[in-house]
Formats: C-alpha cells, sequence, structure tokens
C-alpha cells in the first residue's frame, strides 16, 4: 500500500474520542475561523486521517483537509529540579465550503 493511500479510514468510536483532546481557542484561532478553519489539541499518535475521521463523524462536517503540528516540551525547573513539559500535537482542519463547527455549544 502506498504513503498516500485513499482507503476510508474508520476507526472505533472510542478512538474518535481520544483522537480530538480539546479545542485549542486563541486569537489566532478565532481569526482562523474567516478561512474555515478550526484547530484542536489531538493525541500525539493521531493520524491525519484518523482525526479527518473522527471530525467528520463526531461533528458531521465534511473536512476539506488537515495539518498537524507538533510541539515539543520545553525543559523548565520546578522548586529547582529539572522537569520536561510534554508534547503536544494540534491539528488544523479545514472544513469544506458551506460546513461550520460553533466550539463553544461542544457536542
Amino acid at each position: 500500500m502506498s504513503k498516500y493511500s485513499t482507503r476510508k479510514v474508520t476507526p472505533s468510536k472510542e478512538r474518535l474520542f481520544e483522537v480530538l483532546r480539546a479545542p485549542v481557542i486563541t486569537e489566532k484561532t478565532t481569526l482562523m475561523s474567516e478561512f474555515n478553519q478550526v484547530c484542536f489539541f489531538v493525541a500525539i499518535d493521531a493520524s491525519k486521517p484518523e482525526i479527518r475521521a473522527a471530525v467528520e463523524d463526531l461533528f458531521k462536517v465534511n473536512v476539506k483537509s488537515v495539518n498537524t503540528i507538533v510541539s515539543k516540551g520545553k525543559t523548565k525547573r520546578f522548586r529547582g529540579r529539572p522537569g520536561k513539559r510534554i508534547d503536544t500535537k494540534k491539528a488544523i482542519v479545514t472544513l469544506a465550503d458551506g460546513d461550520s463547527i460553533d466550539i463553544s455549544t461542544g457536542l
């Protein structure tokens, strides 16, 4: 199977809720809504087809594309001892024309 397969991914219902962790609500992400985009924190091991399937199934919208960003955790000091913040992964989901997600209402 090629790297860019067109096979439809259908994860389980439990996996769909594990993939999408929380919406990212910042000034920048609210400006992205003008371009029909929504940003979510996702599981670090989630793939783009899984994210697409989760958004389409949970919010009943059509997804045009998915872009992901992995932010490595900083090394910080806590009470004099070194520690490390967790790595996070964000997904910027572009929706098809006419579709929208209202983050404030929830599922």
